[in-house]
């Protein structure tokens, strides 16, 4: 069990300052990241929070799991490992 937790479907309105305070009930928050649209700087309705232990995280996996948030189901579980990109990105255009 990982102490990173990934945390989506959030509504639009919700700011790092939220998702800390509503970790913080569960043990000591070390980061709380929402993810933005770089473009816009808009959330994307999801983000990370780093727990201090695997107990603090277990515990807020298994009591905000699915809870309602404005009217939205949170999804709250143990975050994976970013995938390491191999596609070359880009190209398609003409030399």
């Amino acid at each position: 069990m990982g102490k990173r937790l990934y945390v989506g479907n959030l509504p639009y309105s919700v700011g790092e300052q939220d998702l800390t305070e509503k970790f913080s009930a569960f043990g000591t928050v070390e980061t709380a990241t929402l993810i933005t649209d770089r473009d816009t700087g808009r959330s994307k309705g999801f983000g990370f929070v780093e727990m201090a232990t695997d107990a603090e995280a277990q515990a807020a996996i298994e009591t905000v799991n699915g809870t309602d948030w404005d009217g939205r189901p949170v999804t709250v579980n143990e975050a994976k490992p970013m995938k390491r990109r191999d596609d070359g990105g880009g190209g398609g255009g003409r030399w």
